[in-house]
């Protein structure tokens, strides 16, 4: 392959992603309604791609469940009652039931993962504070970036070919180290322990695993990327298919052991 066409999507992607970028952080540093805003629209976003691809003969059914999810997504965060959690899982529920739908299995298993993480995030950001988001954020951020440039650079085996076909081991470890480096930043900057270094590692690979998982989805139905909606990136899907792995590793930790406060 000719070097033009080993960076040609560089451009198009440092662009729109430094642009997702700006207008992401901000929102999550003003966050209260500003982030929930973006939650929400990015989570029905992504149901719709995520309808749309695994059934694209019913475009008005993608629609009427991204528009779902948002009013559960919206209603939530609006009303912050616990009891209406269960209706994050609507959209997944609506899959299992409709006859004779495509890809049932996936996408009831990635719209329940969208609606979750979605709301986690922002519950994330409110009850755990402004910097363990932005820790996460940046470890999948740096994650990707990582590897990235080492699959192409380094090249080599790829780690599960036969769900995510451009993934390599190289670029795969790399992630990892990318994400324990800034683990050690935030050591240097905030009050957390020594722990964040291999916990950072760990939310490397869920959000990995989170891309793989998407891929896997698009390989079965056949497509490139989710959606055109981002220049250079394709869709919503393809660029917070890692954070929604990441999101859902931290929730369960979150679940399972006391997150402690951190502070800069």
């Amino acid at each position: 392959m000719s070097e033009p066409g080993k960076w040609g999507d560089l451009a198009p992607r440092l662009i729109s992603g430094a642009a997702m970028a700006v207008g992401g952080l901000a929102l999550v540093w003003l966050g209260g309604p500003w982030f929930a805003a973006l939650a929400t629209v990015a989570g029905a976003l992504m149901i719709w791609e995520l309808a749309r691809m695994t059934d694209p003969a019913r475009p008005a059914e993608a629609l009427v469940l991204a528009a779902a999810a948002a009013m559960i997504l919206a209603t939530i965060f609006v009303s912050h009652s616990p009891y209406q959690l269960p209706l994050l899982l609507l959209p997944a529920i609506f899959g299992l039931v409709r006859p004779k739908r495509p890809m049932r299995v996936a996408f009831v298993a990635y719209a329940a993962m969208i609606m979750i993480a979605s709301y986690g995030l922002v519950a994330f950001r409110e009850g755990y504070g402004l910097l363990w988001l932005l820790w996460l954020v940046l470890v999948v951020v740096v994650t990707d970036i990582a590897g990235y440039f080492a699959g192409r650079i380094i090249g080599g085996p790829k780690f599960w070919p036969r769900f995510s076909p451009k993934k390599t081991w190289s670029g795969t470890v790399a992630g990892w180290i990318a994400a324990a480096a800034v683990g050690l930043v935030f050591l240097r900057i905030s009050t957390a322990g020594i722990d964040l270094l291999w916990i950072s590692a760990l939310l490397a690979f869920a959000s990995q695993l989170g891309d793989i998982a998407e891929s896997a989805i698009k390989r079965k139905a056949g497509v490139k990327d989710s959606s055109n909606l981002i220049p250079g990136h394709g869709g919503l899907m393809d660029r917070f298919d890692g954070l929604l792995g990441a999101a859902l590793f931290m929730l369960l930790v979150a679940q399972l052991t006391d997150v402690p406060a951190v502070r800069f």
